[in-house]
């Protein structure tokens, strides 16, 4: 354990960090012009949820993924923030 939290909290952080994942995903297949700005937040949130699970149940393989995932999610949300601004 990195963090101090209880494992049931840190189980609860991760369910929560995987609906957001998977509500993203579903939003970009349904929507035929996401918004990056939603599409994007959530998977940052999501992979900041998990990736507290993850200090808690640690699971290195699980955690690196999580820093690609929220890194492509701050590029993202960096892109779609300069896209906006040039509007």
């Amino acid at each position: 354990m990195i963090v101090p939290i209880s494992g049931t909290l840190a189980n609860i952080a991760g369910f929560a960090g995987m609906a957001c994942i998977v509500l993203a995903y579903a939003y970009m297949t349904w929507h035929r012009a996401p918004n990056p700005f939603v599409l994007h937040g959530t998977n940052l949130a999501g992979a900041a949820l998990l990736t507290i699970s993850l200090l808690v149940h640690t699971n290195p393989a699980s955690l690196t993924l999580e820093g690609f995932w929220a890194s492509i999610a701050i590029w993202g949300l960096v892109k779609a923030a300069r896209q906006r601004s040039r509007k």
